[in-house]
């Protein structure tokens, strides 16, 4: 059986991100779709002492209505020394911080020669999969033909793909018409984000919902052993 995943690519996702990728043996970006304002594509939260905070890409949006993720560009280049900033302010104190925090710096530095915002999420992902030794094959929804229809298009993308499952995020359940999947032989599962154990994590009040990048930093080599598989 081969299974398939596909979702938008986000800013340094949180560690369920990584677990759906984990869980499959392709993983699709999904970045032919509109980019929408105020989302996961260009930003996402770390830890401080005083709680979560928004670490945010500015993009150009203003009369784009339609621009789809991968035609998404930055506005300048100016966030990058502040996010590094301001993961360096407040992980210093982390274990870990300082074994990974070269090849976290490394891909900021590479991101002063990307304009796009989907090429920036890429190199976050790919590199923080390497870090948590995820070898799942990763390829762009633009790589396929992609057909009308919401649900058509991803049992279109999964036949393409060659799978015969489809494990999605709980949220579509919302849009997905299952029967479709059934139909075209393709077994639908539903990613279940209940559960995940605490670790030890800087902050007033334990957050799961942050940047994979915390648990990397407070957890190291052990942060596999706070997610799914």
């Amino acid at each position: 059986m081969k299974r398939i995943a596909i979702l938008q690519s986000n800013y340094i996702p949180w560690k369920g991100y990584f677990d759906i990728i984990n869980m499959v043996d392709e993983f699709i970006l999904y970045d032919d779709m509109q980019y929408t304002k105020r989302d996961w594509r260009n930003r996402n939260k770390i830890m401080t002492q005083h709680g979560p905070l928004w670490l945010s890409i500015p993009v150009v949006s203003k009369g784009k209505f339609y621009q789809k993720i991968n035609e998404t560009m930055v506005a300048d280049h100016n966030w990058i020394d502040c996010h590094w900033r301001s993961i360096q302010m407040n992980y210093a104190k982390a274990r870990y911080f300082d074994y990974y925090q070269n090849r976290i710096k490394d891909i900021y530095k590479q991101c002063l020669k990307e304009d796009y915002l989907s090429q920036i999420n890429y190199k976050f992902l790919t590199e923080i999969c390497d870090i948590l030794k995820i070898k799942t094959k990763i390829t762009w929804s633009s790589d396929y033909h992609l057909v009308d229809g919401k649900t058509e298009r991803l049992v279109g993308l999964v036949k393409e793909a060659e799978g015969d499952c489809y494990l999605s995020g709980p949220a579509a359940k919302d849009y997905i018409i299952s029967e479709q999947f059934k139909e075209a032989n393709i077994q639908l599962e539903w990613m279940d984000y209940s559960g995940y154990p605490e670790y030890s994590q800087l902050g007033p009040k334990f957050e799961h919902g942050v940047s994979v990048l915390d648990l990397i930093f407070n957890e190291g080599e052990n942060a596999r052993s706070f997610m799914k598989t």
